[in-house]
C-alpha cells in the first residue's frame, strides 16, 4: 500500500509540474551578452568599469573579476562601451541571434 501511495504522489507531482509549465517547454528566445574587461598591459581584470549597451541604454558595472552580463536581449546588433577613469574608452559591436549567448572580451588601454 505504501508503494502505491508513493507512486501516486510522484504522479501527482509530475502533473503539477507539467501544468505549471503549460505542458510545453518553450525555447528561450532572448539572448545574452557576457564578458570581461581587462587591462591591456597587466592582463588584470578591471573592476567597476561602466559598461553601456546600445541600443537600449542599459548600464552595468564590472565585478571584482572584471565580468559583466546583459540578459534578456532581443536578436539584433548591439554596441558595448566600456569606460573607466584612467583608461581610454573601448567599444565593440556584436550581433545576437535568437537565444544566443555571446561572449565579449574588452581590453582597455591606460590613457596618457
Amino acid at each position: 500500500m505504501k508503494r502505491i501511495t508513493f507512486i501516486l504522489l510522484i504522479f501527482v507531482a509530475l502533473i503539477c509540474i507539467m501544468s505549471s509549465c503549460g505542458g510545453e517547454l518553450e525555447p528561450d528566445s532572448s539572448g545574452k551578452i557576457f564578458g570581461t574587461v581587462i587591462d591591456m598591459d597587466s592582463g588584470e581584470p578591471i573592476q567597476n568599469a561602466l559598461i553601456t549597451l546600445s541600443p537600449g541604454g542599459l548600464n552595468t558595472y564590472t565585478g571584482y573579476d572584471g565580468s559583466f552580463e546583459f540578459l534578456g536581449l532581443d536578436a539584433k546588433q548591439y554596441t558595448i562601451t566600456a569606460q573607466q577613469t584612467g583608461y581610454a574608452v573601448n567599444r565593440k559591436t556584436v550581433t545576437i541571434k535568437i537565444g544566443e549567448y555571446v561572449p565579449v572580451s574588452l581590453v582597455m588601454r591606460k590613457s596618457k
